[in-house]
Order: structure tokens, then sequence, then C-alpha cells
């Protein structure tokens, strides 16, 4: 079996088209339709219900898709492990909370810039959620979420606490305003989309104040979050960190909880069984160096497992990973939000 066959039928499978996946791959029709009619007859099944709308998997061909992409993110990794060098270069991807690229990431980003000056990176921000989901399918190397994470597939390496508070608009001065008679079933909290842990715990914070029919509005990015807080149309929860400058200005107040709800953790996650670049380890260093205070030594145990250059499983050990193709500054990272 061939892998570049198996490259053409993962393009088919994705395309749902043999035309698309041609222009996808840059050859012509005919030479994909071989390639597929080829698979199909060393494995002896079809792989594809042809129909006048393109085609889909048949039940064979879904067995075989995820090998399939497998071994092409493998081929990937092997041409990016034979580039490597200890000298820092490339691109890598990396997701973050809006909050924390509001506040955490730029010293990082900043100290990275200078120490690692050939890499490029792109910050990709969204939920705790699609940030993890995004790592688990090799969108992102890493991101940085809302912790505990407990996934199979993920290692989590632990950065910092830090302190949640309710977010009202300045004139509210107590959250027991929020719990009265008067106020039941008006209450509206300003959040970002479903999959946002602050959302969750807000939802299950006013929950337990027996605070029920709650309305919500939801917004992309923190600035407006804040503004329509400030303006008295909700309430929400953020970090300390992230809202102290609006309290400062008097746009806001901020309420304080007891420690067992207000604390939450900040964890940088990566895949398991995926390779970390001289380019991915440094920038981990650096964001440990940056976000993470006195370190126990189980800490300093899981850093070196996280920052391990080593396969997991049946993988194999490797040596490093990293693209040699891009020199962009990392001066001038990309953001990109997924609002």
């Amino acid at each position: 079996m061939d892998a570049g066959d198996l490259t053409v039928f993962a393009a088919v499978a994705r395309a749902g088209s043999i035309t698309k996946a041609a222009q996808t791959l840059n050859t012509v029709q005919s030479n994909v339709t071989q390639r597929i009619r080829l698979l199909e007859a060393e494995l002896g099944v079809p792989l594809f219900h042809r129909h006048s709308r393109g085609v889909t998997l048949t039940s064979a061909g879904t067995q075989l898709l995820p090998y399939a992409e497998r071994i092409g993110r493998l081929m990937s990794e092997a041409k990016l492990a034979a580039g490597d060098s200890p000298v820092p270069r490339g691109r890598i991807a990396i997701g973050a909370l809006e909050t924390a690229t509001a506040v955490r990431l730029p010293p990082v980003l900043a100290a990275y810039a200078a120490s690692c000056p050939e890499v490029d990176i792109d910050i990709n921000t969204g939920t705790s959620a699609e940030l993890i989901d995004a790592v688990l399918a090799h969108r992102l190397e890493a991101a940085f979420v809302a912790g505990p994470v407990n996934h199979p597939e993920l290692l989590a390496l632990p950065l910092l606490e830090e302190e949640l508070v309710v977010v009202t608009a300045p004139w509210v001065t107590t959250l027991d305003a929020l719990t009265t008679p008067a106020t039941s079933g008006k209450v509206k909290i300003v959040v970002f989309r479903s999959g946002c842990s602050y959302r969750a715990r807000l939802e299950t914070l006013l929950t337990t104040r027996g605070v029920v029919g709650v309305r919500r509005l939801e917004f992309g990015t923190l600035d407006g979050i804040i503004g329509c807080v400030a303006a008295g149309i909700g309430v929400t929860l953020l970090p300390r960190t992230v809202a102290s400058k609006a309290e400062a200005e008097g746009r806001v107040a901020l309420h304080a909880l007891p420690p067992d709800e207000a604390r939450v953790e900040t964890a940088l996650v990566r895949r398991r069984d995926a390779f970390v670049s001289t380019a991915l380890s440094r920038f981990i260093e650096t964001a440990r160096e940056h976000l993470t205070g006195n370190s126990t030594g189980r800490q300093t145990a899981e850093r070196r497992r996280f920052t391990s250059r080593r396969r997991a499983g049946r993988y194999a050990t490797a040596t490093a990973t990293s693209s040699t193709r891009a020199t962009t500054r990392a001066s001038t990272p990309r953001l990109k939000s997924s609002a």
C-alpha cells in the first residue's frame, strides 16, 4: 500500500469530490481516479459510493480514513523532524483564551520574539473547549486553556492560578442584589459563547445562589463583555487581573468569591503523541518562566515530561521537529480570533 495513494484517498474523503480533490492536490482528475481504483483493487473493497453530487465513504472507507490521516500526519512530522536544528525557526500555531491573550500572553510573546527571532507565531483565540478540540485535531500545537484538563490524548502543564471575580456595573454593591425577588428571572449574563469554562462556572455559581432563568448575551471579545457589563446590561465572571483596569477606572465593580469558587488554573496543553519542535519547546519554556512561580519537584517533573521530544506508545522516538522554510520574525505574531 502506497502512502501517496492514502494521501489521495484522504483528500477525496475530505473534499467529497474527485474533481475538488484533484484541485487541492494540484493534479488532474484522471490521476486521482486511477489512484483510488488501484487502492480499491489492492484492498479488494470499494472505498467510495459514486453519485451525481460526488462521492461518499463506504463502511470500508470510513474504517480506513483515520489510518490514512494518521499516516499523513506522520509523514509530515517526519519531514519536519529531518529539518529541525538547535536554532528555533519555522512556524508554530498556539491557541489561547481571550483573557490570557489580553493580559498574560504579551510578555511571553515579547520575550520569545527577542530570543527566537526566526520563528513565526500564529495565535488563535477561542474558548477552552474550542482550543482543546483544535489541539486534538492537530490544528494547534499547544493552547492555553482553563484547567484542570484530563484527557487521555493530552498532556497539561499547569502554569498559574487565577482568582475569578463576579464583574458588575459600578452601582451594584453586593451580589445579594442579584438574588432578590425583584430580580428573579431578570438577571442577564454577558459571556463568551458556549464552551467557555468561565461561562459554565458563572451559571453554576448563580444556580447555587438560587438565581434561575438567567438570560445570556454572547460576545466574542473581552472588550465587548466588559463594555456591556459597565453599561449595566448584565454581569460576568472573569479573572481579577483581566478586569482590574476597568475597576480602577470606575467602570465596573468586582465582587470576591469564596476560595473554592474563585480559583481557576491556567494550563498549557498539547497532544501526547505529537513531536515537540525546537521552536515549540523554547516557547513552552518561555511561557513557564514568565507565568509560573516557584516550582515544586512534581511541577519540575511535569515540565520535563511536557517538553519531552519522545513519542508515546508505538510512535518512534524523535530527535526534533520544526519547519525550516518560514523565517518570518516572531516580533509580529499573527492573531487569529475564532469569534
